[in-house]
Parts: structure tokens; C-alpha cells; sequence
């Protein structure tokens, strides 16, 4: 939580101040010489008069508010700055008096400090000489003296950001893809809340999360906000627990903007990306980042799914682009402004739970990739459900190793001759380092598709490879 910072600007600068909580403190006052001098140690001398030195404020030090942490404070300028004060440099003024006037014993010192002014002098004439003589004779008046010039007088500046912007540039994304994006709002007597979607089709068919559209209960009302404001009520065509994506219809709209669907299979770690939603309300909100990593498992487990025996894991695209609650649903695109994500998930902290509110970007954001989300969708769309590949055994998924508990008899696994007990360590180059990470794996893939399965005794040893062809399994979900 980003601290308040309180002005603290009519509080005592003296020392001694009462001491309490405060986002920032305020720097000590130095303390004062015998004749109440900033400088102690610098009173006057005995048989001369006080030497005039100039009050300094002690203006509180405060720095920026942070996410994580509260307001800090720091001492005045020292070391990091340059050498730290020495007032043994502020030599004080010859006086008459107990020790007289001291006769000068050598040539006058010259301050170094004046020479850092003549650089700086120097600098200033060097780097904007032309332009002070050209502002000097424009702006000199009849009198002799310097006219007074205002920026509020100038002319507003006749510039289209619109058409200026860089072809891949951020803007330029922006600008293709938020048209494409929507806002979706979902209440019932139960629960209420707000999520993202991506357009798919003119007439109105739009992707999103299922625990967005089903996370309002059976009864939920939708209503979907689009970019140019307007608003549309929507009805749920079909959702996939498993894959954690739904498709909603917008009723009464046409000449939408579908999104341009990319490619997820080819990602590279680092490539740029930007993130489109409503994070906490905020419609046509645009954050960027890169992919972090790729092929993450990501248990959505709870998430507006009320059957607690699917277990939706998803085979995530990791980001750093901010994500926050609202996000998801919404479109993770790349450089180009094609969709190559869902954005589903953020990792969190977890300190929040304790007040029931939900954390925010720590730079950790997770999407569904788009090959699978196309295929689901598509499938959605034409008969309300969904299939998933499945490899045919039991596991637990939470394991730190993915051990087969059990073949399900003439199953893919059983097919193969995978025996119960096993340890699956590989699923083609992918390396199988947790249940999870297998149902991940093999829910990446379609139904049909051929793998080759990397496995060892229960000891981790006697390691074969045998190739497995993934059967289909319907999704309990649909309209």
C-alpha cells in the first residue's frame, strides 16, 4: 500500500520537537550557539561583535511513496552528495578584540568553491549561449529592460498525436487494440464484481475467463461496457472450467472490432508485450512488460468454480506487465497488437487475505496462451463445450514429483505401458518436475496428438521413453 505523506510543513523545525509517527520526519534544527547562532561553536568573540551568519530553515527531506514500505526518511544531503560539511570551511570574520586583527602571513587564498563557480558560469555560456542573445535582443524593450515573457501566452501547438504515432510503438498497439477490448459486469444476489473480454466477432461474440462469467453464480446478469462508452447486455454461449475460458454474446450490437488473433507457439522469453483491460474498474487501461517465462503451471483452483473436483491449471505465458484484479479476461498482445494471451492470474504476496481484499501487481501476471484459447473458444462457440487431452492416470497434482498413483485401465498411459509407481520426468523436451507442471503439459496439447512420455522407477532410476497418443475428455462445463 502506497503511504499518505503528511505536509508536514507547519510543524516546529526546532530541535527537541515532541516525537511520534510520522510518513516522513522532519531534520533535526542544528543546535544553537550561545547567542542563539544556527552554528554552534561560532558564537562571538570576546570583544567583537556577533558575526551575522545566515538563518537556515530546515526544510523536512522526504522521499517518494513506495509500494512496498512506508514513507522513509533521509538525512540532508552528505557523502553520496559530495564531501560532507565541514564548518571549519566557513573561516569567521577577522575581529578586533582579545586577539586582535591577524596580519596576513602570505598571498590571499583563493576559495576553491570559486572556481566551481566559473565553471559553472562557463557551462551555462557554452550550452545556451546562442539562444540568450537571440531572447536577449528579442525580448529587450525600449526602456533597456528585459520585457516579461508568459507560456500561457504562446499559441496551442497544432500537434496530431493520433497520426504521429510510431508504427509498433505502444500508441500505436493501443490504438489498434483497445477498440477490441471490452469491460464486463457481472451481479447477481450472491456475489457482483468486473473482469475483461476480447471481441471475437462484429456481431458480438466475446472471450473471457470462465470464473468472470461465472463468477456471479447461476443467475448472474452480465453487462458488457465497450470502448466508446456504450453498453450491452450479454448471455453466456458456453465455458470450460478445465481451461478456465468462457464466450459471451452481446445482444443488439454490430460492426464490433474482432482483435487479430496471433500465435503462441513461438514466444520468446523477453520479447515485449502489453496487457489491455480494467484493472479495478479502470476500462481501456494499457500496461507493458515482457514474457517473462514461458510454460508456467498455473492452478486457478477456486476461482469462480464451484466444482471443487476440476482442478483448472493452466500452461501460463508469465509476465511482468502490471495485471491486476479486472484484468482478467482482458488481451496480452504483442509488438504487432495480436493476441497472443488471456490474462488470468497474478501472484500475490498473500498479505491481504487477512482483510479479504485482493493484492496487486508484484510484476508476476500469468495468460492463458492463445493456441489454446482459440481452439476452446472455437469449440465453445459451436456445441457450448469444451475437450482436453488427457494422458489417461491419476496423480496428485500439488506433488513435487509427478508420480503415477494409477493407469486407468486401457487408458493412454496403460496403452503404453506405464505401470503405477512410476515418475514422470519428461513429456517431449519439457521437463515434468511436478504434477501440476504434467497436467499442464499434457492440456497444452489437442486430443490426438502424439507425445513421447520420459519416465523412471519410483527410486528415479531405469529411465525409458515410450510414445503415448492423448486421448480426448469433455470439459463439465457448457452452457
Amino acid at each position: 500500500m502506497t503511504e499518505d505523506f503528511t505536509d508536514r510543513q507547519g510543524e516546529s523545525a526546532a530541535a527537541g520537537a515532541a516525537p511520534g509517527p510520522h510518513s516522513t520526519e522532519q531534520i533535526p534544527a542544528a543546535q544553537a550557539g550561545p547567542e542563539g547562532s544556527p552554528y554552534a561553536g561560532y558564537g562571538a568573540q570576546a570583544g567583537g561583535p556577533a558575526p551575522n551568519y545566515p538563518q537556515y530553515q530546515n526544510t523536512p527531506w522526504q522521499t517518494s511513496p513506495q509500494q512496498i514500505g512506508v514513507g522513509q526518511t533521509q538525512a540532508f544531503p552528505g557523502a553520496e552528495f559530495g564531501r560532507e560539511y565541514n564548518s571549519s570551511s566557513f573561516d569567521p570574520p577577522l575581529q578586533s578584540g582579545a586577539y586582535g586583527a591577524q596580519p596576513p602571513t602570505g598571498p590571499a587564498r583563493r576559495p576553491i568553491r570559486t572556481g566551481l563557480v566559473f565553471g559553472a558560469v562557463a557551462l551555462a555560456l557554452v550550452s545556451g549561449g546562442v539562444g540568450g542573445a537571440v531572447g536577449a535582443i528579442a525580448t529587450r524593450s525600449d526602456t533597456g529592460h528585459s520585457a516579461v515573457t508568459n507560456a500561457l501566452d504562446a499559441p496551442k501547438p497544432n500537434v496530431n498525436n493520433v497520426a504521429s504515432a510510431p508504427a509498433g510503438s505502444t500508441q500505436a498497439v493501443a490504438q489498434k487494440v483497445l477498440p477490441s477490448v471490452v469491460m464486463i459486469k457481472v451481479a447477481s444476489n450472491r456475489a457482483e464484481g468486473e473482469g475483461s473480454g476480447v471481441v471475437l466477432s462484429s456481431d458480438g461474440l466475446i472471450l473471457t475467463n470462465n470464473h468472470v462469467a461465472a463468477g456471479g453464480g447461476a443467475n448472474a446478469k452480465m453487462e458488457v461496457v465497450f470502448a466508446d462508452g456504450s453498453t450491452a447486455p450479454a448471455s453466456l454461449v458456453g465455458a470450460d472450467p478445465v481451461s478456465d475460458l468462457a464466450v459471451v454474446k452481446v445482444n443488439g450490437k454490430s460492426g464490433l472490432t474482432p482483435i487479430e488473433l496471433g500465435g503462441s507457439s513461438n514466444l520468446q522469453v523477453g520479447q515485449p508485450v502489453i496487457a489491455v483491460g480494467s484493472p479495478l474498474g479502470l476500462a481501456g487501461t494499457v500496461t507493458t512488460g515482457i514474457v517473462s517465462a514461458l510454460n508456467r503451471p498455473v492452478s486457478t483452483q477456486g476461482e469462480g468454480t464451484p466444482d471443487t473436483s476440476v482442478n483448472p491449471v493452466i500452461d501460463a505465458i508469465q509476465t511482468d506487465a502490471a495485471i491486476n484484479p479486472g484484468n482478467s479476461g482482458g488481451a496480452l498482445v504483442d509488438g504487432n497488437g495480436s493476441l497472443i494471451g488471456i490474462n488470468t492470474a497474478i501472484a500475490s504476496l498473500g498479505g491481504s487475505e487477512v482483510s479479504g481484499q485482493q493484492s496487486g501487481s508484484i510484476g508476476l501476471g500469468f495468460a492463458i496462451p492463445v493456441d489454446q484459447a482459440r481452439r476452446v473458444a472455437d469449440e465453445l462457440i459451436k456445441t457450448g463445450h469444451a475437450t482436453y487431452a488427457q494422458l489417461g492416470i491419476k496423480l496428485k497434482a500439488q506433488d513435487r514429483v509427478a508420480r503415477v498413483l494409477e493407469a486407468t485401465p486401457d487408458g493412454p498411459a496403460a496403452r503404453a505401458g506405464i505401470p503405477a509407481g512410476t515418475i514422470v520426468t519428461k513429456l517431449d523436451d519439457r521437463t515434468i518436475d511436478s504434477g501440476d507442471s504434467l497436467i499442464a503439459a499434457v492440456r497444452s496439447h489437442q486430443p490426438g496428438d502424439k507425445v513421447k512420455l520420459t519416465y523412471t522407477d519410483d527410486q528415479g532410476n531405469n529411465a525409458k521413453t515410450v510414445e503415448v497418443t492423448l486421448t480426448g475428455a469433455a470439459a463439465d462445463g457448457g452452457r
